[in-house]
């Protein structure tokens, strides 16, 4: 037959005045529940029966947990209180930042306080912050500092514009709010006055070729062509309608004095409806200016030199 263990037992009323020894157990008989004492606590601990838990605990979903195992972890060694829970901690490299650094208020808006940087890259290649007095962007590591889209603006505070810049078009440059540069196909386009220290016109050569020259308005405003048989010049290029244009033109005659001739373009027009006549001797330079304002509808022809060097 078995060996039988009593343990002793008693009253809930009993219970409650009894100091067990350290590890003793007894006998509840009103709640037929083992009582476990510490040797100090009067009426010991009470085990619960599971009859009396109202649920069985297998996932945090049983305790109406929403948040993952991965999320609880991160409370890991958390020492803050209550309202530190409802800030936004960053985990970086498995440290948890001091809390309020970042916050995120009711409307979703995450701030950082002053001098609190963000950092991008191995190297904090790109920082953002602000100071307390100024906003700084700065790219101080490896590569440029790119920035992309179809169409970027840059505008003050006030939404007025500073700059523009429209993917396979123009560039814009603004002052006060008011257009006066303007990036184009063939140069730019500057509204108002343009005040340089210097001026420089773009100077080309040309060339003919089975006895025909093309003057290409948009290489320059300086040319010259030596002879090499006689040709006939064909102006192309020209700024639209209402754009003021004019160019030089030097023509060399070729070093045997053959007097090759030219024939202009039936378009422009010489004083006295006459153009003139070159100088043929060996390597002789004649000069002249042509303007037009139509687009080079009609082009106005003048003589700056002959018979020069």
């Amino acid at each position: 037959m078995a060996k039988q263990v009593q343990f002793r037992r008693g009253t809930t009323s009993q219970h409650s005045t009894f100091t067990g020894a350290v590890g003793e157990i007894t006998v509840d008989t009103d709640k037929n529940t083992a009582v476990v004492h510490d040797g100090s606590t009067a009426g010991g601990v009470p085990l619960a029966k599971s009859s009396e838990l109202s649920a069985k605990v297998e996932s945090l979903a049983d305790l109406s947990i929403t948040s993952t195992a991965a999320e609880i972890n991160t409370l890991d060694g958390f020492t803050g209180d209550v309202n530190d829970l409802n800030t936004v901690d960053v985990t970086t490299l498995g440290t948890v930042e001091a809390s309020k650094v970042v916050t995120a208020d009711a409307s979703g808006i995450v701030r950082l306080s002053d001098n609190q940087q963000i950092k991008f890259g191995t190297g904090d290649d790109l920082e953002i912050w602000h100071d307390g007095s100024n906003s700084y962007l700065k790219d101080a590591g490896t590569g440029d500092l790119l920035i992309m889209g179809d169409n970027v603006q840059l505008r003050n505070a006030s939404f007025e514009y500073y700059l523009t810049a429209i993917s396979n078009g123009a560039v814009e440059l603004y002052y006060d709010n008011v257009k006066k540069i303007e990036t184009t196909s063939v140069g730019a386009d500057v509204t108002g006055e343009l005040i340089a220290d210097s001026y420089n016109e773009t100077y080309a050569a040309v060339t003919s070729s089975s006895n025909a020259t093309t003057i290409n308005c948009e290489a320059g405003n300086a040319f010259s062509h030596t002879l090499t048989e006689n040709t006939t010049f064909t102006f192309s290029g020209e700024p639209a309608s209402g754009t003021a244009f004019s160019f030089s033109l030097e023509i060399i005659q070729d070093a045997s004095a053959s007097g090759y001739t030219v024939t202009w373009p039936t378009e422009v027009d010489w004083p006295s409806a006459t153009a003139p006549t070159l100088t043929a001797t060996a390597s002789a330079k004649d000069v002249f200016v042509f303007y037009t304002r139509d687009g080079g509808t009609n082009w106005y022809g003048f003589t700056a030199g002959q018979a020069l060097g």
